[in-house]
């Protein structure tokens, strides 16, 4: 986290659910809440427009949905961080947004216990979901990975292999571990993808579930 205050937008169809997030952040001088809008296409100009540093985004909203909005972001490679704010719990749907490379993910049912960690974490380079659904890591893994001791195959990691791995384990984000060591984010892109090859791992979120899961072992 910066001295400076974290600028924050609020996507949601709902001013009632806005508003009771915006209760919340605004509880604390490290956020800022510069915009709040009601739809996707909302979204999307207002974060044209000023940037903010998150975005936090309902998945179905009128216009364009959360995962629009977020791929809009991706598309234009800028630095706007993303957390999904859903009633969805189920996989399928978690699962589409950890491929797409979304930060952090809560839940609506307890967005106002989490959402304020959930801001954080994100800012700290870190990963952040809502805990009634780290099942949900932890259930899957890679059929290859399941057949296969998970230390042996760790084994065949080089070091800085195993120290990117652990940090992964950790929740940290490409950019956050690039500069914790002092090395390029496509040099860990690269690292990441070493890593997935040799573990057989397939999908945006399947080196985090892996790491997750073996978190005690790397």
């Amino acid at each position: 986290m910066t001295d400076k205050p974290v600028s924050i937008l609020i996507a949601d169809d709902h001013p009632v659910v806005r508003s009771g997030i915006r209760s919340v952040l605004d509880m604390s001088s490290e956020y800022r809440v510069v915009h709040e809008a009601s739809d996707g296409a909302d979204a999307i100009r207002l974060i044209r427009q000023s940037k903010p540093d998150i975005a936090i985004l309902d998945i179905e909203m009128p216009e364009r949905d959360g995962f629009a909005v977020a791929e809009y972001v991706k598309s234009e490679d800028m630095t706007v961080r993303i957390i999904f704010m859903t009633m969805h719990n189920d996989e399928q749907t978690f699962y589409k947004a950890m491929d797409l490379g979304i930060q952090g993910y809560v839940l609506k049912e307890n967005a106002v216990a989490d959402v304020a960690d959930a801001v954080r974490s994100v800012m700290d380079g870190k990963y952040f979901i809502s805990p009634t659904l780290s099942d949900h890591l932890m259930r899957r893994t890679s059929s290859s990975a399941n057949s296969i001791q998970p230390v042996t195959i760790i084994d065949n990691l080089t070091p800085s292999e195993r120290n990117i791995l652990k940090l992964i384990s950790e929740q940290k984000s490409t950019k956050a571990i690039a500069d914790e060591l002092f090395i390029s984010p496509k040099t860990v892109e690269k690292h990441r993808s070493n890593i997935c090859a040799k573990l057989d791992l397939h999908g945006a979120y399947a080196l985090l579930k892996f790491a997750f899961e073996n978190k005690k072992i790397i």
